[in-house]
């Protein structure tokens, strides 16, 4: 690939040459969607020319496009297929850090779904957690919806099953009451707490094939099960996640804690600004951050709205409340830091 500046254009502009038409054709998108994306994310203009795209604009913003741009090329020479929302997180991962190689992000593949779906992490954040995942048997992900913390440990939960790294996976959620009492609720116990499972349903079947799915879940390699049922085991050689972990108590998050056992892994993921529990009540999701912050074989990693990767507008909604809580924050919201750290 070829650069050059352009000293006609009264703002900087630069032309970028991409040798391989085919991969230049695929860079630009459909109809030139993924340079609009560009454009308009950077206020830029830009000319195409067959392989040949000028950039014009503020000679920052050119630069940044100019990197996003050659990013995304070695992608798609690499075997990567860029689709539109991966041009979106492009742009946020090197606006964050511009010395960025998206190779290392988004070819670090945790696992493909039953729909043949490459699983990578889409963001900083998501990387340092996919990292910290191999690196430690207990991982705390907090964050706001949408940022991939429950899917991304489902991934690396069943990536290490199928590689006979664990035996079992254990997928838990606590069953918090929301207006209704479960004693209410019509059916047995498992017809009462199944609705508060169904996400962790949702997203195991997005990884593999349903009958094989409900074949291991029939056999009890995977298990999925609201968190009263963990008390009194010990799991030996699993991935064990929980969800919604903020709407733990302090003793529930003990009992989880210490059911893990040897050749085991535990990811524990929830929104501390998302507590459903009676006033007065401290969610144990926010107590471990202080009583476990340092200890050896623990990775906490935090994310923000950065990191969202569902629909663009999530971005956009998650922003607005936040705006709104800054000017009324509610006392169960604690503040988080926005970088992972591990101890």
């Amino acid at each position: 690939m070829k650069t050059s500046a352009d000293p006609q254009s009264a703002d900087q502009g630069q032309k970028l040459i991409f040798e391989d038409n085919v991969a230049a054709r695929a860079l630009f998108g459909e109809h030139g969607q993924n340079l609009k994306i560009i454009n308009r994310a950077l206020h830029l203009k830009s000319q195409v020319r067959g392989n040949q795209v000028t950039l014009v604009g503020d000679q920052q913003e050119v630069q940044l496009g100019r990197r996003v741009l050659e990013e995304l090329y070695d992608l798609i020479q690499a075997g990567y297929q860029v689709f539109p929302q991966d041009v979106q997180y492009a742009l946020r991962i090197i606006q964050q850090k511009q010395n960025t190689r998206l190779k290392d992000i988004l070819l670090d593949t945790i696992y493909i779904s039953a729909m043949k779906r490459r699983i990578t992490p889409k963001s900083l954040n998501q990387k340092r957690y996919i990292e910290a995942i191999r690196t430690h048997d207990l991982v705390f992900g907090i964050g706001p919806a949408g940022t991939g913390k429950t899917y991304l440990a489902m991934a690396m939960a069943v990536a290490g099953l199928m590689n006979n790294e664990v035996i079992r996976i254990v997928l838990a959620r606590p069953a918090v009451e929301a207006g209704e009492k479960l004693g209410f609720l019509p059916g047995d116990l498992y017809e009462k707490v199944n609705p508060y499972l169904r996400p962790l349903y949702d997203a195991l079947h997005d990884m593999m094939d349903f009958e094989k799915a409900s074949r291991l879940i029939q056999h009890g390699v995977i298990e999925v099960a609201p968190l009263a049922f963990m008390r009194g085991r010990t799991l030996n050689d699993s991935f064990v996640i929980l969800d919604e972990a903020q709407n733990t108590t302090s003793e529930q998050m003990m009992m989880f804690l210490t059911r893990l056992g040897f050749g085991s892994k535990a990811v524990i993921t929830g929104d501390i600004t998302q507590i459903d529990l009676p006033p007065g009540t401290t969610s144990g999701l926010v107590e471990t951050q202080e009583i476990l912050a340092g200890i050896e074989g623990i990775a906490f990693v935090y994310f923000s709205e950065l990191d969202v990767v569902r629909h663009s507008l999530v971005l956009d909604i998650i922003r607005a409340y936040e705006t709104r809580k800054r000017k009324g924050v509610r006392p169960e919201a604690s503040a988080r830091p926005d970088t992972a750290h591990a101890g």
